[in-house]
């Protein structure tokens, strides 16, 4: 794909965008390189995904686009807010498919991101009034959404125990079963943004002393087996994962990030995943970024699949970041919920919509949903 690139010098001529060039996927044929980085939009009543649904993600397909779902849980143990989509029930798989089939009839190419939340949780959410998990016992400070949702008023926070994570672990197994069966073309493990993944990998929370504490080995095992359960159970060319080892996101930080994310690169390199999806360390937290140092680029090196980074990315650094061979893909969370046809407004150079904080989390299937104008309404 081709358009006139725009430049602030006088050099402009018809030259390949590199947002906008096609990429081999594994087999997929992907017609650009613009992602939907998977997005919590909390409009999945009683964690049963809704027909609204239909529109707000076939509103963002293009043919040959990868998109990726809002984190969906895995099991009753796994939801920490309202109205976040799961796939462990009949009820829920059956809800995603119609949803899934409206992407495939515009040729897009489509990801279920799963995830357990871990203490990440409100008690408030849970049944019965459950305890959350994680890989320890110590609580979070409150962290509040936008919506003015505490996400982690938990009384009481279990650390579970070494012959309950298997359990967990097979959680996963089955919700990546799921997915393939509501007609997903694979899935992303979330192990990112402090959510449990992220908990277990990060040495300032995990203070565990069993196998799956101590060493960065021992912290690592956890998702890894998650990787290998799930990979084991659909394929690897069905299989992502994300991470965020520079993050702080909900106090998950490490005390060695590069060393975390370098472990974890090299270690996919055995199950050979489809992509690795890494944040990039100026995003430190949801709705922060910041100048930083540090680089995905070893990263990137140690990883044999490909490569899709995240983290504030605008059009004209992310076409760098492709043209310099820092990422394969590029994943856009703000812009694209607010710019339906984002990839369209990169090929044209065409201001974008202002995406409204304030209504990420509202539950209205309309409002700050599908409701954002496309190119063609602005003119």
């Amino acid at each position: 794909m081709e358009g006139k690139v725009q430049r602030k010098n006088d050099v402009s001529a018809e030259t390949p965008i590199p947002l906008l060039t096609p990429y081999t996927l594994g087999k997929f044929q992907l017609s650009h390189r613009v992602v939907l980085a998977p997005l919590a939009r909390q409009r999945s009543w009683n964690h049963v995904p809704q027909p609204h649904a239909i529109l707000y993600y076939s509103q963002r397909t293009t043919k040959g686009g990868l998109l990726i779902t809002e984190a969906t849980g895995v099991s009753y143990t796994a939801q920490g807010c309202p109205n976040e989509p799961s796939i462990w029930t009949k009820e829920q798989v059956e809800a995603w498919k119609p949803i899934v089939d409206a992407v495939h009839a515009k040729g897009g190419i489509f990801f279920c991101q799963i995830w357990h939340e871990g203490r990440v949780a409100n008690t408030d959410f849970w049944p019965n009034g459950l305890a959350p998990i994680s890989c320890t016992d110590k609580p979070l400070t409150p962290q509040i959404q936008s919506n003015g949702i505490n996400l982690t008023q938990s009384p009481t926070l279990r650390r579970l125990k070494t012959d309950e994570i298997p359990q967990v672990v097979d959680d996963f197994r089955v919700a990546a079963r799921n997915a393939i069966e509501a007609g997903f073309d694979g899935i992303e493990i979330h192990g990112a943004y402090g959510f449990l993944l992220d908990q277990f990998m990060k040495d300032e929370v995990n203070d565990r002393t069993d196998k799956y504490g101590g060493s960065l080995e021992n912290r690592c095992r956890f998702p890894l087996e998650v990787v290998e359960a799930v990979v084991n159970e659909i394929g690897a060319d069905k299989v992502g994962i994300r991470l965020s080892p520079y993050s702080s996101s909900a106090e998950a930080r490490d005390s060695n990030p590069k060393a975390l994310g370098l472990y974890m690169a090299e270690s996919l390199n055995k199950y050979r995943l489809l992509y690795c999806h890494m944040l990039e360390p100026k995003r430190e937290t949801v709705g922060e970024k910041c100048d930083c140092p540090h680089s995905l680029l070893p990263m990137r090196k140690a990883f044999n699949g490909t490569f899709i980074v995240a983290g504030g990315y605008g059009r004209e650094d992310g076409n760098r970041a492709v043209a310099e061979d820092r990422a394969d893909l590029i994943a856009y969370g703000r812009w694209f919920l607010g710019n339906p046809d984002l990839p369209k407004r990169f090929a044209l150079n065409a201001p974008l919509n202002k995406y409204n904080e304030e209504t990420f989390y509202t539950p209205d299937p309309v409002l700050g949903y599908t409701d954002y104008p496309f190119l063609e309404d602005t003119e």
